[in-house]
């Protein structure tokens, strides 16, 4: 069996990474979605062990992603505990897709990991694609989001990765700024320079 090509999905908050993720899905290349997956954990095995963490963040046996945002995000030492739940589940989650999807035979899938630079995931991935847009666009675009403010950005900015050192490190880069119709295009382009027209089954 030819080697299973493993792309890495990443790039800064804001930056189009979740529908890039989507157009990938769309073109027939299973995907894993580590924000989905932490959704998934947040209602499932994850939830005693934030409470236990960080007791009254969960409401109905789900973690309240409000409140335990209000007690991590401006406290690194609480968001070190965190993460020290939270990426083991996710990445034991994106083994296991690794290994259904390379037993079935799919010659790429790729791994949407919003941190991927900053938790030295590099070594998971065969090939990395960063998505960009412009300052501006990115921050318009988080900025819209409920119950963003300007000092949260600059908070969730001052720990990722700058986009440059990114893009500089990057096998691929799609500028989702350019619009839907170009960011598709880049994905095909990419779809096809790796594999060709064979691509697997969405899972």
């Amino acid at each position: 069996m030819k080697n299973m090509i493993v792309l890495g999905l990443t790039g800064s908050i804001g930056m189009g990474k979740s529908t890039t993720a989507k157009m990938f899905a769309e073109a027939g290349v299973p995907v894993h979605d580590s924000d989905e997956t932490v959704h998934r954990l947040y209602s499932g095995k994850a939830a005693p062990l934030v409470e236990a963490a960080f007791p009254g963040t969960t409401l109905s046996g789900s973690v309240d992603r409000t409140k335990l945002a209000e007690r991590v995000l401006e406290d690194a030492a609480a968001l070190k505990r965190l993460e020290a739940i939270i990426h083991p589940l996710v990445r034991a989650d994106a083994d296991a897709f690794l290994a259904r999807n390379r037993a079935a035979g799919a010659p790429l899938v790729v791994l949407d990991i919003p941190l991927l630079f900053e938790t030295g995931g590099r070594g998971r991935v065969d090939k990395v694609v960063v998505v960009t847009a412009s300052a501006e666009i990115q921050r318009a675009r988080v900025l819209a989001r409920p119950g963003m403010t300007e000092e949260k950005l600059a908070s969730i900015l001052a720990r990722q990765v700058p986009d440059a050192e990114k893009r500089e490190a990057a096998d691929f880069v799609i500028d989702t700024g350019q619009g839907f119709d170009a960011a598709r295009a880049a994905v095909h382009a990419i779809v096809t320079e790796l594999v060709g027209d064979k691509v697997g089954r969405p899972r």
